[in-house]
């Protein structure tokens, strides 16, 4: 086995010239990757009964991966969105393959052809005033972590942070005073400055008050003082909507993740007039056509821009029952 086509070698070249040195990936970007093939590799050795510092690029063929996608579906559960994510992350690594392997190219080729899986977009869901208010009271705030997740759920409904931005944020990111602000580093390590509402800034400045745990650099820290999950951010969101929803029913039908806070902050944001390109900004989104998606989720503007157009003329038709035996027949 010639040691360029080992794939140990090649992958480990892959994330540390490629995806940080020459791309300078972000910290989310490199763990999405590695989780994607953490779990290639588990599912090769499964099938080729070989230790993974043992195989070579030649062995992770498009049947191969194709079948790992199949059955990330299929035993896993995921979904079409996340299937593509995984496919995204292994043909990043054979699109450097194809530089560092040319003989090799009809087989990398293959790999690279494997089509993404269409899927229906679904609208987005968010939560109206109502059940955020209803949410942001769940937390018990006698306790030190109920005046914790109350902070950073406001946070989130406020500023429309990202989960890894959210569990990441320090004390020095949070700025009071005169254009009160978060700062942070997002996707595509691009920085931004989300702006506090008074509100925000005085619950924000009271939490930090708070004794320290750990080193005291973490804004929201665990019990331990160190960075909280996003499993735990998620564990305790599901804990504090279950307890909103005995006030709030309307909340049991709706599935709120993190990133439903998000989507809240955006629709909030473009209901109270806010341009979308403004909106694009401020969650520090790559394209504005990410933001679009918001528009269409307003249906309230939808029914608002309705009221202002002319109605087109139209008169109800009777329904006349057919002929039973033509209807038999159309029925066969």
């Amino acid at each position: 086995m010639r040691s360029s086509t080992n794939l140990s070698i090649l992958l480990t070249r892959f994330f540390t010239q490629r995806l940080v040195q020459q791309k300078n990936a972000s910290p989310h970007t490199i763990r999405s990757y590695r989780d994607t093939f953490h779990l290639l590799l588990l599912f090769a050795k499964s099938k080729l009964g070989k230790e993974p510092s043992q195989l070579t690029v030649e062995q992770i063929d498009a049947p191969l991966v194709s079948s790992f996608l199949d059955e990330l579906q299929s035993q896993r559960g995921i979904g079409a969105r996340t299937r593509n994510l995984r496919l995204t992350a292994i043909r990043s690594f054979f699109g450097f393959a194809a530089y560092e392997l040319p003989e090799h190219s009809e087989a990398i080729q293959r790999v690279l052809a494997i089509p993404c899986k269409r899927y229906v977009h679904e609208q987005i869901h968010y939560l109206t005033r109502a059940e955020v208010d209803a949410l942001l009271k769940a937390p018990d705030q006698t306790t030190w972590s109920g005046r914790r997740d109350q902070a950073w759920l406001l946070l989130a409904v406020q500023t429309g942070l990202r989960l890894s931005e959210l569990t990441g944020l320090t004390r020095a990111d949070v700025q009071f005073g005169v254009g009160a602000h978060v700062h942070v580093i997002g996707k595509g390590r691009k920085e931004r400055c989300t702006p506090m509402t008074k509100q925000t800034a005085a619950v924000m400045h009271a939490w930090l008050k708070e004794p320290t745990h750990g080193d005291g650099q973490i804004a929201f820290p665990n019990r331990q003082g160190g960075r909280m999950s996003s499993d735990g951010i998620q564990y305790l969101l599901a804990k504090h909507v279950r307890t909103a929803t005995k006030h709030c029913p309307s909340m049991q039908r709706k599935k709120v993740s993190p990133h439903v806070l998000r989507h809240t902050c955006a629709m909030d944001l473009l209901q109270s007039g806010v341009d979308v390109t403004v909106i694009a900004l401020w969650l520090g989104h790559e394209s504005i056509e990410t933001t679009h998606v918001y528009l269409e989720a307003d249906l309230e503007m939808k029914r608002n821009m309705l009221a202002k157009t002319t109605a087109h003329d139209g008169t109800p038709g009777l329904y006349k029952p057919p002929d039973n035996l033509l209807a038999f027949l159309k029925g066969l």
